[in-house]
């Protein structure tokens, strides 16, 4: 089995420390971060119950890029999961439900086409 970017998937298994792999991670790649690992995990939790199973590395993912491009400090990394977890305890959509942004809705809209807009002036 292959891993990311193909590399070979050694298929360890077994207790490893978290903290000694989020460490040499930070490592690897060149970051320095402090992190929650109850909090992540927490998070992972629920979006993997809640939501898909799949949803839940994207949702640690997610929050970890909401934290970096907002610069937040630990309290906030914890509003923003917070604000995550909250999404996810609601999530009541069925996997197969269109995307809000799909679902079409009727709209009236008035014709006025007999209207001149010849001299109306838009801002672009």
């Amino acid at each position: 089995m292959e891993g990311v970017a193909g590399t070979p998937d050694s298929g360890k298994s077994g207790l490893v420390n978290l903290h000694d792999w989020i460490d040499e991670l930070c490592d690897a790649l060149e970051i320095e971060a402090e992190i929650d690992e109850a909090l992540v995990l927490d998070l992972a939790r629920v979006a993997a119950h809640n939501v898909e199973q799949v949803a839940a590395p994207v949702t640690t993912y997610l929050l970890g890029v909401a934290a970096g491009s907002q610069g937040a400090n630990p309290l906030e990394i914890e509003q923003l999961a917070a604000r995550a977890q909250v999404l996810a305890d609601g999530w009541d959509r069925p996997a197969d439900a269109p995307d809000p942004e799909e679902v079409e809705v009727e709209v009236d809209i008035p014709d006025d086409s007999q209207v001149d807009h010849s001299a109306d002036e838009y801002v672009t």
